[in-house]
């Protein structure tokens, strides 16, 4: 992948469909998903074909094409500029899709939403703005990504509004290369590292050069869920929430606390439950959704990981031949109405969405 300062010449993008492969655990999706295919897989490393798991296919590389007649993609029209205005209650929600480094991406959908001025300084009042993780790999500078992150959360609360983020599988994965590096983890079906995972998955040389304290530490302190003004906000498509407790305090307490034990293995399985995904999207994502809902609150969910171009079955060209892309208007509405997906695939030649919340349909 190209890799730059994310700012100047325009990147080229890198193919990246093919780095999908379909590992034994994204099968592990208990009742309510019927299929699940991880953006970040595990490399295929020194496996033993007798020890694999039923199903393991560690050669199948692309995501299937799935077409769907019963979900609807939402035209968002150009939202106002927020009012900057003092006012009694919280000003304006907004949410922000997968970025993973593409920067000048990011800064021109802000600005577009009234978020940032030119000079990229948060100009929006008491906007409250949530980003929903994957901030690094794939695109030319998921440091400069980060860095931007870090200071419109300072920006955004000294004009009494907010900008703050939750922890994607690419934070996590990140994080685990840094810590383990070539360390052996159990994957389920053999032997992995973190190293092979990152690289695997888009991992781009120039962050991990210019990965500091400062950026481990905040993104090691990154909530999973919040609520949000009747809102569920996840990172990934997934019921794997679940399995880290029954409230959201206890959900983001134990991510928390498992990092913090820096154990290699436990890291490795938060890492691959949260790479589930389509957990909302076939027969029985309703029921998903809503055992997301009843435990943790909110009315509807919204979140990103999985790019709207494949839950469209409209999956596009990453190898730069087809400079169109993907047709992505906006925010992808599924599951009885309970599911708002935000990924718009931006690392395939798609579109990086800023949504005001709610959303009308």
């Amino acid at each position: 992948m190209t890799q730059g300062a994310g700012q100047g010449p325009e990147v080229e993008r890198t193919a990246t469909l093919r780095d999908f492969r379909v590992p034994a655990y994204v099968h592990e999706t208990g009742p309510y998903a019927h299929s699940a295919h991880p953006d970040v897989v595990p490399p295929p490393a020194e496996t033993h074909p007798e020890t694999y798991p039923e199903g393991y296919t560690p050669t199948e590389r692309d995501l299937p094409v799935i077409q769907r007649g019963d979900t609807v993609q939402v035209q968002v029209e150009p939202a106002a500029v927020p009012d900057r205005q003092t006012t009694a209650g919280p000003g304006p929600l907004f949410v922000v899709g997968d970025v993973h480094g593409y920067l000048d991406e990011l800064t021109a959908a802000l600005r577009e939403k009234g978020l940032i001025d030119a000079a990229g300084s948060w100009c929006a009042g008491t906007a409250r703005l949530w980003f929903l993780g994957d901030f690094t790999d794939r695109g030319p500078d998921g440091i400069g990504v980060i860095d931007l992150v870090m200071r419109l959360s300072a920006e955004a609360a000294a004009s009494g509004g907010y900008c703050k983020a939750l922890m994607g599988n690419h934070e996590l994965l990140l994080l685990g290369a840094k810590r383990f590096g070539d360390t052996p983890v159990n994957s389920g079906a053999g032997t992995a590292t973190f190293q092979a995972a990152w690289l695997l998955n888009g991992g781009q040389k120039t962050d991990m050069d210019r990965l500091q304290d400062h950026h481990l530490q905040w993104m090691s302190r990154l909530d999973a869920v919040e609520e949000v003004d009747g809102h569920l906000l996840v990172h990934s498509d997934t019921t794997a929430y679940l399995d880290y407790g029954r409230s959201i305090e206890e959900v983001n307490d134990t991510v928390r606390e498992t990092l913090t034990r820096n154990d290699a293995d436990e890291v490795w399985d938060l890492f691959r439950k949260f790479t589930k995904r389509f957990s909302f999207r076939d027969e029985g994502g309703a029921q998903a959704v809503r055992s997301l809902l009843d435990t943790y609150g909110g009315t509807r969910i919204v979140h990103g990981h999985s790019p709207i171009p494949y839950l469209l079955g409209e999956v596009g060209s990453e190898e730069g031949e087809d400079d169109s892309g993907p047709l992505v208007e906006g925010p992808h509405v599924y599951a009885d109405g309970l599911a708002i997906a935000m990924d718009g695939g931006v690392t395939m030649a798609g579109k990086l969405l800023v949504q005001q919340l709610p959303l009308q349909v």
